[in-house]
């Protein structure tokens, strides 16, 4: 009995330490193929304009689009408590200013959180013959968020952003464990 405790105790310290590793090695890659669009997983939005975290990946989007690597941008996201435009308003507006043309933009104003971000998307790009995107978001939020597009339907490659606003270690390290618990969270629910 002692043996399978121990043997129990090791895997369940493992799995989430394989779960970490394998989370930071995917937010290493990025992909370097053209795309139908790049869709943007929603971040916040303070006072009518996009967070640090949010602006980095709505410029990761932009340069995607200047780099004619995606013909059209999805911007995801509702409106969070307290506030008075949608993530993907912000956002919208945030490329229209950076050079980006309004009518090569996509928004879905609804959405919460990731899940619903790319469930919602992905009816969007079905209304509009988008097939494959680019997924842009954090990188330590990549591999969850391409699982969960793909359970969804969305025929994605990842493009996490090359810039973070999230710089020291410790920082790094409560995100890594945040989206690790978050990770495991989606599996186990898939299960159930």
């Amino acid at each position: 009995m002692k043996k399978i405790s121990i043997i129990l105790l090791v895997m369940v310290l493992a799995y989430p330490a394989y779960v970490m590793s394998s989370i930071y090695w995917y937010s290493l890659h990025s992909s370097l193929q053209p795309a139908q669009a790049a869709l943007v997983l929603g971040a916040a939005v303070w006072d009518g304009r996009p967070s640090p975290v949010f602006e980095q990946r709505i410029k990761h989007a932009i340069k995607l689009y200047h780099a004619k690597q995606v013909e059209k941008l999805v911007f995801t996201g509702g409106v969070g408590e307290g506030d008075s435009l949608s993530e993907a308003a912000v956002a919208m507006e945030y490329a229209i200013k950076h050079g980006v043309a309004s009518d090569a933009i996509l928004v879905e104003e609804t959405s919460r959180f990731t899940s619903e971000n790319l469930r919602f998307a992905a009816d969007l790009m079905a209304e509009n013959q988008i097939q494959f995107v680019l997924l842009v978001s954090d990188p330590l939020h990549m591999k969850r968020a391409m699982m969960i597009a793909d359970d969804v339907g969305v025929k994605a490659a990842p493009s996490p952003t090359q810039t973070s606003r999230y710089k020291s270690l410790r920082v790094k390290l409560s995100l890594l464990c945040s989206e690790a618990y978050y990770y495991m969270g989606y599996q186990l629910s898939k299960w159930l």
